[in-house]
């Protein structure tokens, strides 16, 4: 169990990074080929595509190239079996602040993100 729990968190680690260096290809390494990304605008479920969500952290300057503060952190893991797992994690591009809950499975390569929803603050 504790091996799970590092391994959970080194995906995370991942995460932040690529997140924070814009990094699609550390991202597609952690998240599984069929997940999406959930959020909320006026009332209405957005569906988001991994691919399309690649594309997005492609073209926007990332947090590292822009100098910004890495403020990054991990808020709550919960492993409710060998293979499943939620973590809830907190991160920024300023002026953007978000709260993530990934949903992950362990499959034989490892922990993968298979859905995230997300709620962004402007600030």
């Amino acid at each position: 169990m504790s091996s799970d729990l590092h391994d959970l968190e080194s995906a995370l680690q991942t995460y932040f990074d690529g997140l924070y260096e814009g990094d699609a290809t550390k991202l597609g390494g952690i998240f599984h080929a069929e997940s999406h990304l959930f959020s909320v605008t006026d009332g209405a479920l957005n569906d988001l595509p991994r691919e399309k969500w690649f594309d997005l952290v492609r073209s926007r300057g990332s947090a590292k190239a822009q100098g910004l503060t890495r403020n990054d952190f991990i808020v709550h893991i919960d492993r409710s079996s060998p293979t499943t797992a939620f973590a809830k994690v907190q991160c920024q591009i300023p002026p953007r602040y978000f709260t993530d809950y990934l949903t992950f499975v362990k499959l034989a390569d490892g922990w993968k993100i298979v859905s995230k929803t997300f709620h962004t603050e402007t600030r």
